[in-house]
């Protein structure tokens, strides 16, 4: 019978060790990651651009090289059609749909708790000016 995760950390010189999630959370949640695995979860194969304009904000240069770093990770797949013009889609892979429940749940933590943390912010900050 497989034993259940804890959260209890071991002392260790070894960060993996120490937190076993850091490696997960250092793949999983990096600054354009979960924007372009939410995207793709949701809309499903996408090109280039419409992943461009889901999520905005980011310039061409950091969505090429995370979504290369996604490829190497095996969280997504490209997918390239030799034909004129050429066109590449990308889509998320097995292991990175096999996310969703762990992205669920935080939205289902951030909807129920994110106030809380905000209402927790003003209150030290209040403190913090006195």
């Amino acid at each position: 019978m497989p034993t259940k995760p804890t959260w209890t950390a071991r002392a260790s010189n070894v960060p993996e060790e120490a937190c076993p999630i850091g490696p997960v959370v250092d793949i999983v949640f990096s600054r354009w990651t979960t924007p372009i695995l939410w995207s793709l979860h949701e809309h499903g194969r996408q090109r280039f651009v419409e992943l461009e304009r889901r999520i905005g904000t980011i310039t061409p240069k950091v969505l090429t090289q995370r979504l290369r770093q996604l490829e190497r990770d095996g969280l997504i797949v490209r997918t390239y059609h030799p034909e004129v013009p050429p066109r590449v889609e990308y889509e998320i892979s097995d292991l990175g749909r096999s996310l969703a429940p762990l992205f669920a749940h935080l939205a289902t933590w951030a909807s129920t708790n994110l106030d809380t943390v905000e209402r927790s912010r003003h209150d030290y900050d209040a403190k913090s000016a006195r």
